[in-house]
C-alpha cells in the first residue's frame, strides 16, 4: 500500500482516495533527472493526476521549477553510489508504485574519429548504469508497492534494428545497453509481478533535444502516461512509443 510521505497542508498534493478499509490508495511515483525536460513533464501530469510524486534532481536547491509543483524533491545524483544509497535511506520503507529512471545525458559523436572517451565513459555512467544503481536500491521500496513499475526512458537511437544511419556514436551504446538491462530485469522479475519496460518517448523539444524537435514534452508525456496506465505483466521485458507502438530491439 503506497503511504504519504509528501510533506505539507493535507491534500497540498493531490487527493487521496481512500480504500473500503479507510486506507490511502493514493500511488506513488519516483522520477529522477525531475528538475527539467522529460522529468519535469512526468512529475507535473502526475502531480495534477493526484500522485504523489518524488521527484530527484542533482542540485535540490536550484531546482525551482520542480519545487514550486509541490512536490517532495530529492537529491540524487545517478553516477554516485553515496547519493543513491542515501536516497534509500532517506525513502526508508515508502512504497513506489512507479519508478522512472528518466535521468539522462545527451553527448555524441558523429565519426569514430571524434569520439571523446571521456564523454562515453560519463555517457555510459549516467544512461546506462546509473539506471541500474538506482533499480537496485530502491527495489524493496517498489516491492512495497501496488503497481510494481518500472519504465526506464530510451529512445529511437537505442534499437540496433532502426540503426541505419550510423553516428550518435557513445548515446546509441548506452541506451541500447539500458534495454538490454531492461529485458534481464523484466526476466529476473516476472515471477514477482513486476512489469518493467523501455519506453522511447521521441524527439521532444527539451534542452536535450533541441528547439529543432517536432514534439513538445506536455504531448509526449501524456502519451507515454497512456501507455505506462495500460500496461499489464504481459508486457513486461517490451520496448514502446510514446505512440502506443512497440519497437524492435
Amino acid at each position: 500500500m503506497a503511504i504519504a510521505l509528501l510533506i505539507g497542508l493535507p491534500g497540498a498534493y493531490g487527493q487521496t482516495n481512500p480504500d473500503a478499509d479507510g486506507q490511502n490508495t493514493t500511488k506513488t511515483v519516483l522520477i529522477t533527472g525531475a528538475n527539467r525536460g522529460l522529468g519535469l513533464e512526468f512529475a507535473r501530469q502526475y502531480a495534477a493526476a493526484g500522485w504523489q510524486v518524488i521527484g530527484t534532481a542533482r542540485r535540490p536547491d536550484a531546482a525551482s521549477d520542480l519545487k514550486a509543483l509541490e512536490v517532495r524533491v530529492m537529491q540524487l545524483d545517478v553516477t554516485d553510489q553515496v547519493s543513491v544509497d542515501r536516497l534509500a535511506h532517506d525513502l526508508g520503507n515508502q512504497s513506489i508504485d512507479l519508478l522512472i529512471n528518466n535521468a539522462g545525458i545527451f553527448p555524441m559523436a558523429a565519426t569514430l574519429p571524434e569520439i571523446d572517451f571521456d564523454n562515453i565513459t560519463r555517457t555510459l555512467a549516467v544512461n546506462t548504469i546509473g539506471p541500474m544503481r538506482v533499480t537496485r536500491a530502491l527495489l524493496p521500496n517498489i516491492r512495497k508497492g501496488e503497481a510494481k513499475k518500472i519504465v526506464n526512458i530510451t529512445s529511437n537511437l537505442g534499437s540496433i534494428a532502426k540503426n541505419t544511419s550510423g553516428r550518435f556514436y557513445g548515446y546509441r551504446e548506452s541506451k541500447a545497453g539500458l534495454n538490454m538491462f531492461t529485458r534481464s530485469l523484466a526476466a529476473e522479475l516476472r515471477d514477482e509481478g513486476f512489469i518493467c519496460i523501455v519506453m522511447n518517448p521521441g524527439w521532444v523539444k527539451t534542452d536535450m533535444g533541441g528547439p529543432q524537435a517536432p514534439l513538445r514534452a506536455p504531448e509526449s508525456i501524456k502519451g507515454m502516461r497512456s501507455v505506462i496506465d495500460r500496461l499489464t505483466q504481459v508486457d513486461s521485458g517490451t520496448f514502446w512509443t510514446h505512440e502506443g507502438e512497440q519497437m524492435p530491439w
